[in-house]
This record gives structure tokens, C-alpha cells and sequence, in this order.
């Protein structure tokens, strides 16, 4: 469907259209006085629900804010950029006598360790957007119950209009077909008009039904993709990120102590291509 088509249906659930429909009580048991009801306003008060629901769901996504963990990322990025492995490899054999590059091991280290620091934050960062996500999501749940079951409503007055609808139609062939008086004639009219305003509704009935339900696709969409973010930062976390300090650690020791192995620093260096960002 087009963006247009998109807005088109979604205009069906806007409060300014919703608040002409006035509910009527509960009309007669007859064909007649049933459909004039379901012509003029059938489904009003579940499709301004519908209207508060959206209006909810579109508030609990723009309260969700991501700056804290885009800004956590980018500092632990631009962290693993600076430490330069370069800078710390030996230099032969008089380097290591004159302990030359103690000034860059020194460095290196404090990077290291500004590093790890940055590493926390995200850390502290996954575990808060955790229980945001989830005192977030669980409201988010609960509106698209609610979703459900006014669309399930909506749903079961269009079926009930529908079969009504047909009924009419066919009184309404037989009573053509009796060509009766004039006044006969005009009652048919005003139903055959009151069948086309009951059409007219509920198209405007399956639009708005549709429209919620592409609310309610694209909120889980959108639940299943933080949910798949939140996992992979996790996974990363355990994984790349503990990997990476289990080889960085005695690195950083060994360069404190003043000697590092060059076998322990390509071990090193291994472990930060796999666990930096590319």
C-alpha cells in the first residue's frame, strides 16, 4: 500500500472525524430502525478507541530515547580507534635495553584503561535500556490487546451490518417488484439510500480496521527490532567484549612492568579487530 493509501486510512481514526458521530441508544428490533442506526454511526465508540489507542502507541515511541546508548557507542568507538598497537611493537634489541617507548606503553595503558571505563558505560547503559525496554514494552503490550479486541468488535458489526445489508436488498428487490402506490415507491427510495449510507460505512469501517492493523504490525515490528538490538549488544558484551579484555589485560601488565611479549601483544591486537566496530 502507498504512503497515501496509508494516510488515507489512517485519517478514518482522527478525532476530528470521530467526534461527529454521535451514539445513539439502542435502537428498535427491526430492519428499518437497526440499519438507520448502523448507517449514521455503527463502530463510532470502538473506533475512538481505537483513536486513543494509537495516540498511546505513538507517545511510548517517542518517549523511547537511544541517545544515552548511541552516545555510550560512539565514545567506546572512538576509545578502541585511539589505542595504537604500532606504536607499542619492539624495536629490536637496543630499544628494549634502553627501554625506549615507555613513553607510548604508558599511553597505550592509560587508553587501555580510558577504554575499559567507556566499556562500563555501555555496559551500565545495556542494563538501563533493558529495563526501560521492558516496562515499555509491557505497556505497549497491553495496548495492542486492547487493539485486538476493539478491532475484533469493529470486525463483528461490519459482519452483522453485512448480513443485514444483504437482507434489505432483497426486501427491497421483492418491493420493487410488487410496483405498489406511490407512497410504497418512496419508502423504497429512502432504504435504497439508507442501504448506499450503510455501504458507505462500512467501507470506512474496513479501512479503519485496516489501519489499526497496520499499527499494530509495525509496533511489533518495531518491539522484535529493539528486542534483536538489545540481544546483539548483550551478545557483544559477553562475548567480543570479555574476549578482548581476557587478551588486553596481561598485555597492559606486561607493558606496565616494562616488557611485552610480542606474541602476547598479535594476540592482542587479533582480539581488538574482532571486537572493535567496522
Amino acid at each position: 500500500m502507498s504512503d497515501s493509501s496509508d494516510d488515507r486510512t489512517a485519517s478514518l481514526m482522527t478525532p476530528a472525524k470521530l467526534a461527529q458521530l454521535q451514539t445513539r441508544p439502542k435502537a428498535a428490533a427491526s430492519p428499518a430502525a437497526w440499519l438507520d442506526q448502523l448507517a449514521t454511526d455503527a463502530g463510532s465508540g470502538h473506533a475512538r478507541r481505537l483513536v486513543d489507542l494509537r495516540r498511546q502507541l505513538e507517545a511510548q515511541v517517542r518517549e523511547r530515547d537511544y541517545e544515552a546508548m548511541r552516545s555510550a557507542l560512539h565514545s567506546l568507538y572512538e576509545d578502541l580507534k585511539k589505542l595504537d598497537y604500532e606504536a607499542i611493537q619492539p624495536k629490536g634489541w637496543l630499544s628494549r635495553t634502553l627501554r625506549l617507548g615507555k613513553e607510548e606503553a604508558a599511553g597505550f595503558v592509560a587508553q587501555y584503561e580510558r577504554a575499559l571505563r567507556t566499556g562500563e558505560d555501555v555496559s551500565e547503559e545495556v542494563s538501563a535500556l533493558q529495563r526501560r525496554q521492558q516496562a515499555a514494552e509491557g505497556a505497549t503490550e497491553r495496548a495492542l490487546v486492547e487493539f485486538d479486541v476493539e478491532v475484533r468488535a469493529i470486525e463483528k458489526i461490519m459482519e452483522q451490518g453485512a448480513r443485514w445489508l444483504q437482507d434489505m436488498r432483497n426486501q427491497l428487490k421483492a418491493r420493487e417488484a410488487q410496483r405498489g402506490d406511490p407512497a410504497v415507491q418512496q419508502q423504497v427510495r429512502e432504504d435504497t439510500a439508507r442501504c448506499e449510507l450503510l455501504v458507505a460505512r462500512l467501507k470506512e469501517l474496513r479501512a479503519a480496521v485496516s489501519a489499526a492493523q497496520q499499527v499494530a504490525e509495525r509496533c511489533k515490528a518495531g518491539a522484535a527490532r529493539r528486542a534483536a538490538f538489545l540481544q546483539m549488544l548483550q551478545e557483544a558484551l559477553a562475548g567480543e567484549w570479555q574476549a578482548w579484555r581476557r587478551q588486553l589485560d596481561p598485555v597492559a601488565s606486561e607493558l606496565v612492568a616494562g616488557n611485552a611479549a610480542a606474541e602476547s601483544l598479535e594476540a592482542a591486537r587479533g582480539a581488538h579487530q574482532k571486537c572493535s566496530p567496522r
